[in-house]
């Protein structure tokens, strides 16, 4: 997949030009739509502009991070299909997998779905799914951590597991906080370099991994090198120029990427970040999608915020 074409499927986080694990609709910067409904409210449910009458029995989810939040929220049983690019949890391995870039919509109604979830229409997906009498509800990618937790209550409205989604997460609330508070913010800011393939595109503090890198008071090197793009192409001078404090590769599953082969890069030695071993390997489906594992990427990333201040 072209860089740009990457950038253009990149969720709030960016997709990895190699082959990102999840195309996915670039984040739309608009309040979740709200649930019209308590959480734990009886059928007919209104989530934005989806009615459902009843409790949906069977689920095809066509976005890994859905797949990912519907599992993690207990709805995990009424999935009967995933997209191609779903990988978490183990359970979905058995599953019959539906192509994320050329949906067959033959396959998914043969499935018989009273529900499909997806994150990015490729083509007239919805349209035709309608036409079929197939309720679709659109999972965009979001900017922020409050976007993923209305997502996962807006997911749980919708499966009939709206008391075990705000339960999840609350959880995720506690402790992505926990987190947060455990770091201590440097003055001046710690910058980082956020690779999303090696032709080195990044990402800029507005998308939705700059939101998250905020929240741990870090700031993005690629800040306002091409104003009005926020997955800036950098070149490697002015990535050597600004000298990063870190830098974390999102690219290492889909490009083979690692602090050997940064370290190897013709000039990257002069990098603090090389020289010092601040290059964080990152995990590319945790990285790419806006789910319930967040947890885990903010965890690592506040080791790596430790590790250098310790080192300061």
């Amino acid at each position: 997949v072209a860089p740009v074409v990457a950038v253009a499927f990149g969720l709030g986080l960016g997709a990895a030009a190699c082959g990102d694990d999840t195309p996915q609709e670039a984040a739309v910067d608009t309040t979740v739509a709200d649930v019209t409904t308590t959480m734990a409210a009886a059928f007919p449910v209104t989530v934005g502009e989806l009615t459902l009458d009843a409790e949906p029995q069977r689920v095809v989810s066509m976005s890994a991070t859905a797949t990912e939040m519907l599992f993690a929220i207990g709805a995990g049983d009424k999935v009967v299909a995933v997209d191609n690019f779903s990988n978490f949890p183990a359970e979905v391995d058995s599953l019959p997998k539906i192509d994320a870039y050329e949906p067959s919509v033959e396959a998914i109604s043969e499935l018989e779905p009273d529900l499909v979830i997806i994150s990015y229409d490729p083509g007239n997906l919805v349209e035709q799914l309608n036409a079929l009498s197939i309720p679709v509800f659109t999972a965009y990618a979001v900017m922020n951590l409050d976007g993923v937790y209305e997502q996962m209550e807006q997911l749980g409205a919708l499966t009939g597991q709206g008391d075990a989604a705000a339960d999840a997460v609350a959880t995720m609330r506690a402790e992505v906080k926990t987190i947060i508070d455990g770091v201590t913010v440097q003055d001046p800011p710690l910058t980082y370099f956020y690779e999303l393939d090696p032709t080195l595109y990044s990402v800029t503090s507005n998308t939705f991994i700059g939101s998250v890198m905020s929240q741990l008071g870090l700031v993005s090197i690629a800040d306002g090198v091409q104003e009005g793009n926020d997955y800036p192409q950098l070149s490697a001078e002015v990535i050597v120029e600004k000298d990063p404090d870190i830098i974390f590769l999102g690219d290492v599953k889909c490009c083979a990427q690692s602090a050997a082969t940064v370290a190897a890069r013709e000039g990257w030695g002069a990098l603090g970040a090389v020289s010092n071993g601040n290059i964080v390997e990152l995990d590319d489906d945790i990285a790419s999608r806006w789910g319930p594992r967040l947890v885990d990427l903010l965890a690592q990333v506040a080791a790596a915020i430790a590790k250098v201040s310790a080192g300061s």
